[in-house]
């Protein structure tokens, strides 16, 4: 009988382990870091949103300019005089609000920017982690920095090395 115990568990355990997927994770941050196409995006986003924050901040202070002349020749203005000046200071702030949405709101420039900059990356990495985990007969790999909560990794199931060497960067060399 122990015997027979004995040879279903072996049976079971030896069907378990042909059955265990194999497992690796990446850590996209510190591959996007070696690649110099992703810092130079990065560069070029941070400048287009700078210019456009400056230009955002310049009619914003344009329009408390012409709210403080308001307040301050308040006293002096008509009726009519008054309805002009505060029309006019209520139209330009609807234009900047409409400026700083069209340019950093969901889909705004800075956005579409950013897509159009960073995808062309993610595919390349993409493709790289893909052909790791076909050479290296991977079932599944985690991205150390995606929503999925990893609370302990093993540094051998790294591949963030691997994946940088199949894009044709050396690993430990960040880009500038």
């Amino acid at each position: 009988m122990k015997k027979i115990i004995l040879v279903a568990f072996l049976t079971l355990t030896a069907f378990a382990g042909a059955y265990a997927q194999r497992v690796a994770y990446v850590d996209s941050d510190y591959i996007l870091k070696h690649m110099p196409e992703y810092a130079s995006s990065q560069k070029q986003l941070a400048a287009l949103s700078d210019q456009w924050q400056k230009e955002v901040d310049g009619r914003f202070q344009e329009i408390d300019r012409l709210y403080k002349a308001y307040q301050a020749d308040q006293v002096l203005m008509t009726a009519d005089m008054k309805k002009r000046r505060e029309a006019e200071i209520v139209d330009k702030e609807k234009a900047a609000k409409d400026f700083q949405r069209q340019k950093f709101g969901p889909d705004g420039e800075l956005s579409q920017k950013s897509t159009s900059l960073v995808k062309p990356i993610q595919d390349r990495v993409s493709k790289a982690v893909q052909a790791v985990a076909e050479s290296n007969d991977l079932d599944i790999i985690f991205d150390k920095n995606s929503e999925v909560i990893m609370l302990y990794a093993n540094p051998r199931f790294d591949k963030s090395a691997e994946v940088i060497t199949k894009l044709g960067l050396k690993p430990g060399v960040l880009a500038k």
